[in-house]
């Protein structure tokens, strides 16, 4: 069976369960709040913690749209750009907490969201974690893929096909260290859109050690999730569900993680029909509504958060009618209502010719170019 060391750690089937604590931008920003969670984290017992790496202006276009969820826990509506740039942690914020961590002996992960953030976390991470929202984004995975590091990969939002496109991409690079995480990208996401068995179908169909990122309120999906074989859990985490985020309110706090860490472990180590198992069923009744029907298909809720959670091409410079676009002026952005980012779509738009005055900032859609340049 397949198995990853990554420093101390082996990830993998027949492993321990490899638990993230995913702090994300449950930070707020500050640095203080950062180091609190990780050593937070580490006194439950996870295994590493993860936090997002960006500029708001690298993630989003000017004008991207918040999420409904993140208007409802933020208590406020404005723009992606906006709510991200209050969130966002310096690379030197970030190489504090490497340090930080290593002192707490937790691991550090951080996921990027810009070629840059690639570069910057590359000598510091030995796992790149990329979001859902990046499952399309060819040009972002290959660049991952390139690192011959670990790549854990989210699935929220997606079909079997799309998974499988984004392996052929990381396989392609020669990186065949993948882990495959079952993930609906709701927040919070229902019990019954949990879809567990989903995992198993994307184990089975690829080969590759699969897992679970969890965004249900509460912790008896994750612990369901290791019962049924994943071999990585990503479940997001606060110090205190009330503060104002647009995180925190589908988050767990330490004594839930705490308790959450012990039940998987109590599961990894017990034989079939040991007394323990049966006290855990009763702790979680409703273990059998997370686990599905098999089928890797996004839910009737997440495809209205695709549009706004996945990528598009998207104008980097101001493109002038008549030109030739070149690699150069594109970019990938949220939101994803544009011409998805996959390598064959971005080969299908360099070299054409611009029908119309593109200005800088712009989702382009297949309406805007056509003809090949001279």
């Amino acid at each position: 069976m397949t198995s990853y060391k990554i420093n101390n750690l082996n990830i993998g089937n027949d492993e321990k369960c490899f638990i993230i604590a995913e702090i994300g931008v449950n930070h707020n920003g500050s640095l203080e709040l950062a180091k609190k969670m990780v050593a937070a984290a580490k006194e439950c017992g996870a295994d590493a913690v993860k936090f997002q790496t960006f500029t708001s202006e690298e993630v989003c276009t000017k004008d991207a749209e918040m999420e409904s969820y993140q208007i409802e826990n933020s208590g406020s509506e404005t723009t992606q750009a906006e709510m991200l740039k209050k969130l966002e942690l310096s690379h030197e914020d970030f190489l504090k907490l490497k340090d930080y961590c290593d002192k707490k002996d937790i691991l550090f992960l951080s996921t990027p969201h810009s070629d840059d953030a690639i570069s910057f976390l590359e000598a510091i991470v030995p796992v790149f974690k990329l979001e859902s929202g990046d499952i399309t984004n060819h040009p972002r995975l290959k660049r991952v893929a390139i690192s011959n590091k670990l790549v854990i990969l989210s699935t929220g939002m997606c079909t079997l096909k799309e998974v499988g496109d984004a392996v052929r991409v990381i396989e392609d690079e020669g990186n065949h260290k993948i882990v495959l995480l079952q993930c609906t990208s709701l927040y919070p996401c229902l019990p019954g859109e949990v879809n567990l068995n989903a995992m198993l179908t994307i184990q089975e169909k690829f080969g590759y050690p699969a897992g679970y990122s969890d965004h249900t309120m509460g912790i008896h999906a994750s612990i369901a999730a290791v019962a049924l074989g994943a071999t990585v859990i990503e479940k997001h985490f606060t110090l205190d569900r009330t503060m104002t985020g647009p995180d925190h309110k589908a988050s767990i706090e330490p004594a839930e993680l705490r308790e959450m860490i012990n039940h998987i472990r109590i599961i990894e180590r017990v034989a079939p029909g040991d007394p323990r198992l049966s006290l855990i069923k009763q702790t979680i009744p409703d273990i059998d509504v997370y686990r599905g029907n098999y089928e890797k298909t996004p839910t009737s809720r997440e495809k209205d958060v695709i549009r706004s959670s996945r990528k598009s091409i998207v104008s980097a410079v101001n493109i002038h009618r008549n030109d030739v676009i070149s690699e150069g002026m594109l970019c990938i952005k949220r939101p994803g209502f544009g011409i998805e980012p996959t390598l064959t779509n971005i080969s299908g738009v360099i070299g054409k010719v611009a029908r119309v005055e593109i200005p800088r900032d712009t989702i382009i859609h297949w309406n805007m170019v056509g003809g090949a340049g001279k």
